[in-house]
Formats: structure tokens, C-alpha cells, sequence
């Protein structure tokens, strides 16, 4: 390994500290199979966490990006079929309207998936959308709304588009991108001189992986892990001033609004790293803990004959059953996608089906991926009439 993956993609310090290894884990998370036998034959990568104790990053020093060539219309990461994340979506582009007087504006959403938050924005705002997504397929589109918004399936420009966006969005890209500031500074350079343009990002927050173990979110498509301090040092370098930064999402998200600003300058330290460096500095003790009591309680289940299903057939399921190698003892993942029902999860093989599954099934446990859905969990499980203890991974 190069002494350069050692250092900080974000503010190229070489100060910086492996927390973490971990075993092969798929490539992509987000890309189902459609046969077992291809899931079990998927592309797997190394994992090396390494923590910047200058800004406060943390990002993935094994990652190989000549292994990710599959952002297609097979990657399927659309959380848009939970009443709880879509009402989570709807609130969001709610605040952003009315914060930013986004009515009949134009507005480019950068890695739009399926275009979903897009059409939320136009739909709210009344606004013109241009979302670019290499996965993007086409989905029925409200006809009020198929004139407003076009797709492309390709990456953003780094230059000035024809028409100037009024605000730009991405949303769970950054922190895929192995060189996040380069991404920045080409989104500000094709800004221009539209001093008025906001831009909005929203990545994970590595704050809740360290300090709530939500050590699931530690995938390989995720090249960098932002906290608030190195998510500000990103923009600010990158020639913006950063006017908002919130928790979202139950402290799962990280939300950040900025504006077009000089050139941008890098500072020595960032403020405020001093929690932080506590919980990163008892990451691994806590990680390791975490899996092997929930590897005991695996263990537990199979010798009790539990039948047990996990609900959650994106990152942090495919994450929780590669790491905890349950393949022999879960056969089969719960999502409410219906564009994942059927296929096989990388590497371990299990198949994902629909909550009606659960019907005839009849498990004894549930394990739940992210304790935000508990209680749309509950409720679906009550609504079929299906008994099950639900316990969180």
C-alpha cells in the first residue's frame, strides 16, 4: 500500500490512523443477482478505515476504483418504498422550498437514482429538474411533471450548463467519490459567477457509525465517512461558504448547505474534533464487541432451531450478513423494493423477498438492519399477523 491511500483525501494530511480492517466484503452492496450462483461468485474488496486526526475523516485506504465500474440500472438503492424514509424525503424538499424560495427554479440533482427526490422538488416547488444518474431507468412519471423534468445517464459536467441551475442537490454521492473536493471544485467552477446558486449534500454521518455502532454503514462503495468537521473543511476548500449543517435522519445523515464563496483555504485543525477523537479511538475495541455478541446470539438461535429472518435488503443488510456469515442460517432478506424481490445478495446468497412472504414462513426472529423503521416494522408484521421477536443488529 502506498504511503498516498494513507493520506486524508480531504486535507492531504498524512497524520491519520487505521482503526479497522475487515475480511473481503462485496464490491457493491447496492447490486442485487439475479441467480444465487451469481451472487456467490460477486467481486469482493478490502477494507482498511483509517481516521484523519487533522479534519476528522475518515475513508477507506484499500479502496480500488478500477473495481467500480457498476453504477447501471442494476444498481437499486431506492428507500422511497418506506412510509417513514418517504416521509423523511417530503419534509426534507418541504425545507428546502421554503429556505431557499425554490418556486420555479431550475434544479439539478447530482447521482439522482431513480429520480425520486427530484420529483419531490419539482413537484413541491413547481420546479424545472435535470437529474444525471448512470442508473437512472424509466419509471411512470406523473404527467404534470413529465415536461418539467428531464434524466440523463451520465455523470455532472464539469463545466457551466446552458442554463445555469438556481440550485443543485446530490444526496448520498459524496462520500463514493474518491476525490471529493476535485468534485466540488468542478460543481463550483461550472457554478461560475451565479453567486446566488445554493448547493445542498447529504452523506452519511460517521458520528452515529462510531458513537451508535452503526458499523453496518461501512461499506465498500463508500470511499469516504464525513463528519461535520471534514464535511465543512470539503466545501470551504472547494471555494464555498457553508450556511447550514444539520443531523438528519436520526443522526444518521449529515445535511449541508453552502453557497459560492472565494477560493477556498484549508485551516491547520478543525474545531471540535476533540469527541470525535474519543469515539474513533475506541472504535475497534467497540466493533469488535459488537460483532462477537452478535455472533453468540447467532449461535444461540441455531442451537435453539430459531427460524430467522433480517429486515433490510440494502447496504446495511448485505454489510450485516457478509460480516456475520450467517449464510448457513438465514436464508432470506425482507425489503419492501419491489425491484429487489427475487434476487440474491452478494456473496452470501440469500434471497430477497416481499414482507407477504412472512406469512406462510412464520419466523421466529426478526433482525431489524436500522432502528428507524422499528415501529413500520412492527406494524407490518401486526397487519399479517406475524409473531416474531424483533431485535435490532
Amino acid at each position: 500500500m502506498s504511503d498516498h491511500s494513507k493520506t486524508c483525501p480531504v486535507c492531504r494530511s498524512a497524520d491519520t490512523t487505521l482503526l479497522i480492517e475487515t475480511p473481503p466484503v462485496p464490491v457493491y452492496c447496492n447490486i442485487l443477482w439475479p441467480t444465487r450462483a451469481e451472487a456467490l461468485a460477486a467481486p469482493t474488496g478490502e477494507m482498511r478505515l483509517f481516521w484523519c486526526r487533522d479534519c476528522g475523516h475518515f475513508f477507506n485506504a484499500a479502496f480500488r476504483p478500477e473495481l467500480m465500474g457498476g453504477y447501471n440500472q442494476q444498481y437499486e438503492n431506492s428507500l422511497h418504498y418506506s412510509e417513514r424514509f418517504r416521509s423523511y424525503a417530503r419534509a426534507l424538499a418541504r425545507r428546502l422550498v421554503e429556505r431557499y424560495n425554490l418556486r420555479d427554479k431550475n434544479v439539478v440533482e447530482i447521482g439522482c437514482g431513480k429520480g425520486d427526490f427530484l420529483l419531490l422538488l419539482c413537484e413541491t416547488g413547481h420546479n424545472r429538474g435535470l437529474g444525471y444518474d448512470y442508473s437512472y431507468e424509466e419509471r411512470k412519471i406523473d404527467p404534470t411533471l413529465r415536461d418539467r423534468v428531464r434524466f440523463i445517464r451520465d455523470f455532472y459536467p464539469a463545466k457551466q450548463p446552458a442554463n445555469p441551475a438556481d440550485f443543485i442537490c446530490c444526496r448520498q454521492v459524496l462520500e463514493h467519490v474518491q476525490e471529493p473536493v476535485t468534485m466540488l471544485r468542478d460543481i463550483r467552477k461550472g457554478i461560475g459567477s451565479k453567486m446566488d446558486t445554493v448547493v445542498s449534500f447529504e452523506v452519511p454521518n460517521v458520528m452515529y457509525t462510531l458513537k451508535d455502532l452503526g458499523i453496518w454503514d461501512l461499506i465498500y462503495e463508500h470511499y469516504s465517512y464525513f463528519s461535520a468537521g471534514s464535511l465543512t473543511q470539503a466545501f470551504t476548500s472547494a471555494g464555498f461558504r457553508v450556511v447550514s449543517l444539520e443531523d438528519a435522519f436520526d443522526g444518521q445523515y449529515l445535511t449541508v448547505e453552502a453557497v459560492p464563496d472565494g477560493a477556498g483555504s484549508l485551516s491547520e485543525k478543525t474545531p471540535g474534533c476533540g469527541e470525535l477523537a474519543r469515539h474513533a479511538e475506541a472504535f475497534a475495541g467497540r466493533y469488535r464487541d459488537k460483532v462477537e455478541n452478535l455472533s453468540r446470539q447467532l449461535a444461540e438461535m441455531r442451537r435453539l432451531g430459531r427460524k430467522v429472518v433480517v429486515w433490510g435488503g440494502g447496504s446495511k443488510g448485505i454489510m450485516f450478513l457478509n460480516v456475520m456469515r450467517a449464510h448457513g442460517q438465514i436464508s432470506h432478506v425482507i425489503d419492501l423494493n419491489p425491484h429487489k424481490h427475487g434476487r440474491f445478495v452478494p456473496v452470501t446468497g440469500q434471497e430477497i423477498v416481499a414482507p407477504e412472504f412472512l406469512k406462510e414462513f412464520r419466523p421466529d426472529v426478526v433482525i431489524t438492519m436500522n432502528p428507524v423503521y422499528r415501529d413500520e416494522i412492527a406494524d407490518k408484521l401486526r397487519a399479517m399477523n406475524v409473531s416474531a421477536d424483533c431485535i435490532p443488529a
